[in-house]
């Protein structure tokens, strides 16, 4: 049977997302059809537009997704037709020595999510002689797609898949920098760099770690207003107006955290970050960059002397398959906000419309809602 779906797609660096019509092979040996329901407009996928994490042209965009397990292929035991699901961007195999060691963010499945092939090098996306690739795997901004079934966490068919959608990436990827790869505890002082997708995240994984001093630092206003709402204790739009206050805050110790969840992270971000934690604190960098880059520049003696920590996280360091439904299980005991992140819905053929609305600085998070 041949099957066709409507998707937004990437032809090359600078160009905005065409919607076209791609054919779309059957599911394999443990592949799953799906149909997404909602699809999130994270920045990075703008990171593959604006050249910073270029992948391999023509790709189907979209890493945050939802839906309805359709059909399965041969060999499938995680899922059944009917299931409710969401999407993990890291997809976890289980069995390779991250997954077995407790580091299902690190899987070795993830190694090729920005060409967009299964890990065999196939395609399961195709128009006009070529082969689309599948950002993350995934491809969300389709509304259909043929994805492993090591993409896919089965959720309880009472949540609303236009929210849990968030927590394929945006809401672990923000709560787990606070929580596990910042290691935030009951009493600390954290900062927060950058209040998007993922850095109001953070604020919600500190708040409920129970920091005393939760700071932010974005320049819109907007979302130094929401992270208010969420729980930080102070709003800045500038490094060192924080920086000044986090002095008087901790008597001159410094914060035991800072998170850097920028869009766009610079030298300048992780200088500001690790100067404003004092002996023994950590700084996590979970905003991307070019990696052409070198943005982290800082004194040696300064980590040394005080004993400082910079870490890269990935996915928050959490375990898609147990994270994902922890999170929604907090979301439905009223302990974690999802509904008040969705600041605007677009369909498919506004994605254009929804990622200008991101670079304005008016979304905190943007939800794609595919047709019936």
């Amino acid at each position: 049977m041949s099957l066709t779906t409507k998707a937004a797609v990437l032809t090359g660096p600078g160009k905005p997302f065409e919607i076209v019509e791609l054919d779309l092979d059957e599911p394999r040996e443990g592949e799953v059809l799906i149909k997404y329901t909602a699809a999130g407009l994270c920045h990075s996928d703008l990171h593959l537009t604006d050249g910073d994490l270029p992948p391999r042209y023509p790709i189907v965009g979209g890493h945050e997704g939802s839906g309805i397990i359709e059909a399965v292929g041969p060999g499938v035991t995680k899922v059944k037709p009917g299931d409710h699901v969401v999407c993990s961007f890291i997809p976890n195999c289980g069995t390779c020595r991250y997954c077995s060691t407790g580091r299902q963010n690190l899987c070795d499945m993830g190694a090729t999510i920005l060409e967009g092939s299964m890990p065999d090098g196939t395609f399961r996306f195709h128009g006009g002689g070529d082969d689309f690739g599948a950002m993350c795997m995934l491809g969300t901004f389709a509304e259909r797609a043929t994805i492993s079934q090591h993409s896919v966490v089965k959720v309880d068919e009472w949540l609303p898949l236009d929210k849990a959608v968030l927590v394929g990436c945006g809401v672990p990827s923000g709560w787990g920098t606070s929580v596990y790869a910042g290691g935030v505890r009951a009493g600390d002082t954290v900062v927060i760099y950058g209040i998007g997708g993922l850095g109001i995240n953070a604020v919600q994984g500190a708040v409920s770690a129970g920091a005393k001093y939760v700071v932010v630092v974005d320049p819109v206003a907007l979302k130094r207003d929401t992270a208010l709402k969420f729980g930080a204790t102070h709003a800045f739009a500038d490094a060192a107006e924080a920086a000044e206050k986090v002095n008087e805050l901790t008597w001159g110790q410094g914060a035991d955290q800072a998170l850097i969840l920028v869009g766009t992270v610079d030298a300048e971000v992780v200088a500001n970050a690790t100067a404003v934690v004092g002996k023994g604190g950590t700084v996590v960098i979970t905003g991307l960059a070019d990696p052409t880059k070198l943005t982290v520049q800082v004194s040696g003696t300064d980590l040394t002397l005080n004993q400082k920590t910079i870490k890269g996280s990935l996915f928050g360091s959490a375990n898609p398959q147990y994270d994902i439904v922890k999170l929604l299980r907090l979301y439905d005991a009223g302990q974690l906000k999802l509904d008040e992140l969705v600041t605007q819905t677009y369909t498919l053929d506004q994605v254009n419309e929804g990622y200008q609305d991101l670079r304005d600085g008016k979304n905190i998070r943007g939800v794609i809602i595919h047709a019936e």
